[in-house]
């Protein structure tokens, strides 16, 4: 079993966050450094460490947490301007915590996808 993570607290409420949606298959909460205007991380509720993790019985959660990302880009007024979802892999990848999670990013113009 993977090492429990923040993120496995804050799905359970144990320590605070400002979530914006929980269902039974994923959470949803506002970055607590926020790279733009509108950042909220969408993870599973199963604590999954990375993409490499993945198996087809997460399908349902990683689907879910695609169309929560679309109706939070509606509700947040990001939607018709565009915005970026970033999942991040490992290390080179960018992963900080290791329980996959999906930034939702936008309310500006983001710019390239890498730096140079």
């Amino acid at each position: 079993m993977a090492e429990e993570t923040i993120f496995s607290k804050i799905i359970r409420r144990e320590i605070p966050a400002d979530v914006v949606y929980q269902d039974e298959l994923v959470t949803a909460f506002r970055d607590i450094s926020p790279q733009a205007p509108t950042h909220i991380l969408i993870i599973p509720n199963q604590l999954i460490p990375t993409v490499n993790d993945l198996t087809t019985e997460h399908e349902p959660a990683l689907g879910r947490m695609m169309t929560v990302a679309a109706g939070i880009a509606k509700q947040e007024g990001i939607d018709e301007d565009g915005y970026r979802l970033i999942i991040n892999c490992n290390r080179h990848g960018g992963q900080e915590v290791y329980h996959i999670h999906m930034h939702l990013v936008g309310g500006r113009v983001l710019g390239p996808m890498l730096s140079r």
